[in-house]
């Protein structure tokens, strides 16, 4: 039924990622996008500290890179990931977006036109209003959109933002996300 998951976060998201991350079967049927804001001067060691938990391959994804099931896909740090009505990847250094760059907002709305009604969207913990617009871009695409629980995160100010311009579809503690998640066939 789904085909991707987006998944954007901010201050406080981590442990929560990394947490999702290391449910996952390593025969997850699904590609997982993330678009995590971090510190744009640090280039490496996000991948790694990720990939060590993860059960499924961890990727900065290269421009023009094609979308495939079963790994997750990171926006590199410093650069806007968009998703391409071909599935694939392309990535950018336009000016910052809700003074985020990578973008919440940009992946998730891109994600949202190349797979509509089959994609899946997911709010984590942050400090700022980015992904509150691509969450209700995807919802809008017939997306299904689910947001961390706000009593449950570390910075409240992303999540809440979502749910003041978005109906969503849950309001999911990291259990139930990941519960929801293991369900995708």
């Amino acid at each position: 039924m789904y085909k991707a998951v987006v998944i954007g976060g901010s201050a406080g998201s981590f442990q929560v990622i990394t947490k999702i991350l290391s449910s996952l079967p390593k025969n997850f049927p699904l590609p997982v996008l993330l678009c995590l804001h971090r510190l744009k001067h640090v280039r490496s060691g996000f991948v790694e500290a990720l990939s060590i938990k993860s059960k499924i391959p961890i990727l900065e994804p290269f421009d023009k890179e094609t979308i495939k099931p079963g790994k997750g896909y990171l926006a590199p740090s410093n650069y806007h990931m968009y998703v391409e009505l071909n599935k694939r990847i392309a990535l950018s250094t336009e000016e910052p977006v809700n003074h985020s760059r990578p973008s919440i907002d940009l992946t998730f709305e891109t994600a949202a036109l190349a797979y509509r009604d089959k994609l899946v969207g997911i709010i984590l913990s942050g400090a700022n209003r980015d992904g509150a617009y691509g969450l209700k871009k995807l919802k809008q695409s017939g997306g299904l959109a689910i947001v961390q629980d706000p009593n449950e995160c570390q910075v409240k100010t992303m999540t809440e933002a979502s749910l003041k311009q978005t109906t969503v579809d849950h309001i999911f503690t990291t259990e139930q996300i990941i519960s929801f998640l293991l369900k995708i066939k």
